[in-house]
């Protein structure tokens, strides 16, 4: 296409905002004059101008500038003058009270006492103390009175003014003090700049208005034949439109559980409130440990009724009762299993789904995504509520194979295609393992969850016989973090809506 032909087609897209603006860029390239010059309200002009610039036409500069503006009392004293110059006037060569000098000024008592402070450092009177204060104008008062005030001058401007315009800074400061005399404000200012070929839009002849919509109206009349339609632009930058999303938490959760679907699994719920029974004495998590203590869990001022197994799983603590171990020895407390407590892991969900399960349900394979709690101190990698994702597959013919298998598929669904796992220990499990992931990014290994095979202590009083248990349990915010390159694992809960605009879905 000709250069001649492109400028054409570029004039036919033109809006009608942007050709009532184009011809008052020769003259003017302050937005508020241009939007004067086209008769428009300044929000279409600067829809304009954006539109413009969009095609190369001309540049936006964005100008800040600290104005000053009369306040309502600048405003007064400017039209019928300062009260110190209207508190002169009211003096006189004998000793007056201040009450009558204020009846004469016609000021309010606020303002004839700061006027009366202004006038002492001026030594423009007399001051003498009886029954009342008594006022008297000095030479230097009345020569005052017959001369122009500084702050006069300074308010006989034409406001707003610049405030780098201003000389007398000290005067200024001095009036800024002063109650409702001025005010600054921030102003920014839009320049433009035209480019060559804004400057030939802008002198040449644009032409016939052109028809930016095709109505009924035409359609019936057959009008439409004879107007000159305006050409869409395709390639013209529009805003982003943000709408309706999950939450990216949301979507990491829904996405890990259709992994788990798909992966043959059934989702496994349960209450948040749970007795210790389930959550730390099933799963043979001694009644001495650590983590049991009040700076660990969230306990509730409640009973937890037992069910009967609790006296087998006493037994299993105390001495290993028919699982070839010795259990933790010691006594197993009735009163500390009744306890109720805000469950700290998922894995009481793992340990009440196998108390439910028969052999022939076998082989069997659950995991749940739900939140936990732990009585942490909260900073950058600990919350005291979290999302954890767990795992559990019951077959007779599982082995330590089969759940790197797992979580080797989950994870690298989750975006990492190397895995690992470490010797570890954890109560409920042996052997127990860490499992690392290769991060990409970061070209390290990076710990993000636990595994192992449940125990015989756990597995034989709730599933009724021993059988390979296969069990992992990770945290949510760990690997999702990762793929946001979350610093800070609170950044996941604020409140911030660009934050989450910008956040990519997540999909892996």
């Amino acid at each position: 296409m000709e250069t001649a032909d492109i400028f054409q087609s570029l004039i036919l897209k033109l809006h009608p905002l942007e050709r009532a603006v184009l011809p008052q860029l020769i003259a003017h390239d302050e937005l508020s004059k241009i939007a004067k010059a086209a008769k428009l309200d300044e929000t279409e002009t600067m829809r304009a101008l954006q539109w413009l610039e969009n095609k190369g036409a001309l540049h936006l500069q964005k100008q800040k500038k600290q104005l000053i503006f009369l306040g309502k009392n600048g405003t007064i004293y400017k039209k019928s003058g300062m009260p110190e110059k209207l508190f002169l006037g009211a003096l006189s060569d004998e000793f007056k009270g201040v009450n009558v000098i204020i009846k004469k000024s016609k000021l309010s008592r606020e303002e004839a006492t700061a006027a009366l402070g202004i006038l002492r450092k001026k030594n423009a009177l007399d001051l003498k103390k009886e029954q009342e204060l008594l006022v008297k104008i000095t030479l230097v008062g009345k020569t005052m009175l017959s001369e122009q005030f500084p702050e006069e001058k300074f308010l006989q401007q034409n406001f707003p003014v610049e405030l780098e315009k201003i000389e007398n800074k000290i005067l200024l400061d001095l009036l800024l003090k002063r109650k409702e005399l001025l005010k600054v404000e921030e102003k920014t200012e839009t320049h433009v700049a035209l480019t060559d070929l804004g400057r030939q839009l802008a002198e040449v002849d644009l032409g016939a208005e052109v028809t930016n919509r095709l109505t009924p109206k035409m359609l019936k009349e057959g009008s439409w034949k004879k107007q000159q339609f305006r050409a869409y632009d395709v390639e013209v930058n529009v805003p982003a439109i943000y709408g309706g999303r999950k939450h990216i938490e949301q979507q990491a959760i829904e996405y890990i559980k259709r992994i788990w679907l798909d992966l043959g699994f059934k989702e496994m719920t349960g209450n948040y409130v749970q007795s210790a029974f389930w959550d730390l004495d099933a799963l043979f998590v001694p009644q001495d440990h650590p983590a049991r203590e009040m700076q660990d869990t969230f306990y509730l001022n409640k009973k937890a009724q037992l069910p009967e197994m609790w006296k087998t799983i006493k037994k299993v603590h105390e001495t290993g009762e028919e699982t070839e171990s010795k259990g933790w020895g010691g006594e197993f407390k009735k009163e500390e299993t009744e306890q109720v407590l805000l469950r700290t892991h998922t894995t009481v969900l793992s340990a009440r789904t196998l108390a439910n399960l028969k052999k022939e349900d076998l082989p069997a394979k659950f995991f749940a995504v739900g939140k936990v709690f732990r009585n942490e101190a909260l900073d950058w990698k600990h919350l005291f509520e979290f999302y954890q994702i767990e795992g559990i597959v019951v077959d007779p013919q599982a082995n330590l194979q089969n759940l790197k298998g797992y979580l080797t598929q989950f994870y690298k669904k989750m975006g990492y295609s190397k895995v690992r796992m470490r010797p570890a220990h954890f109560p409920y499990t042996e052997p127990s393992l860490e499992v690392d992931v290769f991060h990409p990014g970061k070209q390290q290994w990076i710990e993000l969850g636990g595994a192992g095979i449940f125990r015989p202590e756990v597995v034989i009083p709730l599933l009724g016989f021993d059988c390979p248990v296969l069990a992992w349990g990770q945290g949510l915010a760990r690997i999702i973090g990762e793929y946001w390159n979350m610093q800070d694992i609170r950044d996941l809960y604020k409140n911030d809506v660009k934050q989450l605009r910008e956040w990519k879905v997540f999909l892996r």
